[in-house]
């Protein structure tokens, strides 16, 4: 098993999340232990974490246990195999509500790699209605 935290539309109530996390487990709500910045931005006005430790926010979201075929099915919604995709790392984490740290994997992106970010947040992604969902974006 697998640890992953999301932080963006695979969250539990969120439009990804019945699609993309089959196969896993809640396990609670984290933060990043470090800074990182966390930016809408793409054609599908998708959340990024930027792969820049020490600038931003600590980030919240969610970990999840995860199967290996959780982990490869989502390392394939997140366009892992392309490079301007997102690449799954590991990062540590701690509870909301205690002292607890654990390391999970989560999916970041290098700020060139997002065309038009155009709204950083802080800390949390909130259900963002602008977002495109894949079933409603155009077929190419």
């Amino acid at each position: 098993m697998h640890n992953i935290f999301v932080y963006g539309t695979l969250k539990r109530g969120y439009p990804n999340f019945d699609t993309g996390m089959g196969g896993t487990a809640f396990v609670g709500a984290y933060r990043t232990v470090e800074l990182y910045p966390l930016v809408i931005g793409g054609p599908w006005l998708s959340p990024n974490l930027i792969d820049e430790p020490g600038v931003g926010h600590q980030v919240t979201g969610e970990i999840f246990t995860a199967t290996d075929e959780a982990v490869e099915f989502l390392d394939h919604f997140e366009m892992t195999h392309i490079a301007i995709g997102y690449r799954r790392v590991e990062r540590s984490f701690e509870a909301l509500d205690g002292d607890t740290v654990t390391t999970a994997w989560v999916y970041v992106r290098d700020r060139e790699n997002i065309d038009g970010a155009i709204e950083e947040l802080t800390d949390t992604y909130p259900l963002d209605q602008r977002y495109i969902i894949p079933s409603k974006r155009p077929k190419t």
